[in-house]
């Protein structure tokens, strides 16, 4: 099986449509960080972006929940998803379209997929028994549920037996298809621990699942049987594809897929992983349509070692960590301190120990105190060197040649924690040789040319790490590059395209000489370890 690739100058994400039940967690915002650093990294290499977030807001327990809050489901939809986009907006994420499943548009999409899958005859009525679990919008299996008929996902919720007619997609249908899937492209499915767990879900034999809904009308009806609704995932998912159009485009599948499709990546939370890495390709067989081109699955966050939840008291409220700790210090603890793919853990000693080590002390201070350097030994201007004056072999410039390259692969393989580790070990060998190189005392001896070389080097090298680094704290990166003598912010994307070419400021070396520098200013006050931030 063959996947269908977008071409090379373009690049498509999604992360979940977030549902609307609650106000948006740390775990919702861990995930749109990530992948707001995925699509600045792929801007940053000169590509056509569209990054994709939004809300899911059908089904039961959006209904229940709008009527136990005495609101209209539409309403209460209306009021979380805005508090979704003015959390990305705080947290500085650039996304491009914000799909919500109420949209009228979404509505046409999902009625002309569902025909397709209806007219490949994929879709049968049949009487639905099991076990329910509102909170999923998913029925389960007997397997699955914990003692007690508890959900092993929503661990409080007891599942409720249901015993109705719904309509079935026929998944069974898909078994072998999604096995060669697997088997030919290993990569659809990451981190690797997640596609082991969807294989061994899978050559367990795959039943037909539910698609309908009897008895509840906050959804789209069934096109052949209004009688039915439309189950929230084979909605929801679809959400992907409504947001493809363009503003102006008619509603049509044709449309929606002329440009962006397949989609290059699709980031979730491991607990939606069934939903993304089984139903979803077998959905888009049946329709005919091709597959994306990778699903990851990143791990769970937890507190201090403990899982996070209002019955325990211990969560984290992204809104007031952002408020006090602003959004660069939280985008680099959670990408840098947590392997991207297995579950991590937030610790506040932790946290305050890593960003102002980080950031304060190696990255702000090596930028500071050589700047100081320069504008008293040079005018305040970069020193009159070129890379090539520089010998190979210096201890920065050897590292630096080479970092981009390590910093792309990291990149692209979701490695953040590496990609951290690699600028930061730049960073911090630049500490090291401006001790060793004694910069002053090359200045009392006379030795202009050594001076010259010593200070571009570290200059250059925080330059290089800055732009790097860009993707996960654009703000500080911004502040590093204006002290440099640039005219540029990372968080405007026409000056992206436009000014900072990625085979120009990429490459160690690119920092201009005589160029005219800024006095030295922290780039990043150090934390104190204020009152723990929860809610």
């Amino acid at each position: 099986m063959k996947l269908t690739q977008t071409p090379l100058n373009t690049f498509s994400i999604t992360t979940p449509l977030y549902y609307v039940n609650d106000v948006p967690h740390i775990g919702s915002a861990y995930t749109t960080i990530a992948a707001d650093a995925i699509a600045r990294f792929q801007r940053l290499q000169g590509k056509s972006v569209l990054l994709i977030t939004g809300t899911d807001e059908h089904g039961q327990k959006i209904q229940r929940t709008a009527e136990e809050l005495g609101r209209f489901p539409q309403d209460h939809c209306d009021q979380i998803a805005s508090s979704f986009a003015s959390l990305w907006e705080h947290f500085d994420i650039q996304y491009d379209r914000f799909s919500r499943t109420t949209a009228t548009r979404h509505e046409a999409i999902v009625k002309e997929f569902f025909q397709r899958v209806w007219d490949n005859g994929d879709i049968y009525l049949s009487q639905q028994q099991g076990w329910y679990c509102v909170a999923c919008e998913e029925y389960k299996e007997e397997r699955e549920l914990a003692p007690g008929k508890l959900c092993p996902i929503h661990t409080n919720k007891v599942v409720e037996w249901r015993d109705e007619q719904n309509y079935f997609f026929r998944l069974s249908n898909y078994q072998k298809h999604l096995e060669i899937l697997y088997q030919e492209h290993p990569e659809f499915i990451q981190p690797e621990s997640r596609r082991n767990e969807v294989m061994n879900f899978v050559k367990q034999g795959l039943q037909d699942f539910s698609i309908s809904r009897v008895n509840i009308d906050w959804g789209f009806p069934i096109p052949t049987d209004p009688s039915h609704t439309i189950y929230v995932w084979f909605d929801a998912l679809l959400g992907y594809v409504t947001a493809l159009l363009d503003p102006e485009d008619e509603p049509t599948l044709e449309n929606a897929l002329s440009k962006w499709w397949p989609i290059n990546l699709h980031l979730i939370g491991k607990d939606i992983l069934r939903f993304h890495a089984i139903y979803w390709p077998a959905m888009l067989m049946s329709a005919g349509l091709s597959l994306p081109g990778r699903i990851f699955g990143h791990g769970f966050l937890t507190k201090d070692g403990k899982k996070m939840g209002k019955s325990l008291g211990n969560t984290l409220d992204p809104v007031a960590l952002v408020n006090q700790y602003g959004s660069d210090a939280i985008r680099f603890y959670f990408l840098k301190e947590i392997e991207f793919g297995q579950d991590g853990d937030y610790s506040q000693t932790r946290f305050i120990h890593t960003v102002n080590a980080n950031l304060a002390n190696d990255l702000g201070n090596l930028l500071n105190r050589t700047l100081k350097m320069a504008h008293k030994y040079f005018n305040g201007c970069v020193p009159n060197v070129k890379s090539q004056d520089i010998p190979q072999e210096d201890g920065l410039k050897s590292v630096g040649l080479t970092l981009t390259d390590t910093v792309t692969q990291g990149y692209d393989s979701l490695a953040f924690s590496e990609v951290c580790q690699a600028i930061f070990s730049l960073i911090q060998a630049g500490n090291k040789y401006i001790d060793e190189k004694a910069p002053w005392s090359l200045y009392k001896q006379g030795k202009q040319e050594a001076l010259a070389q010593v200070l571009y080097s570290v200059l250059e090298s925080v330059r290089l790490s800055s732009y790097l680094l860009s993707p996960i704290i654009p703000n500080i990166s911004t502040r590093i590059y204006q002290q440099l003598g640039y005219t540029i912010d990372f968080n405007d994307q026409t000056i992206i395209t436009t000014s900072l070419s990625f085979d120009i400021h990429g490459v160690w070396g690119a920092l201009p000489a005589n160029q005219p520098i800024q006095e030295g200013q922290p780039v990043f006050r150090r934390l104190e370890d204020l009152e723990e931030v929860s809610s």
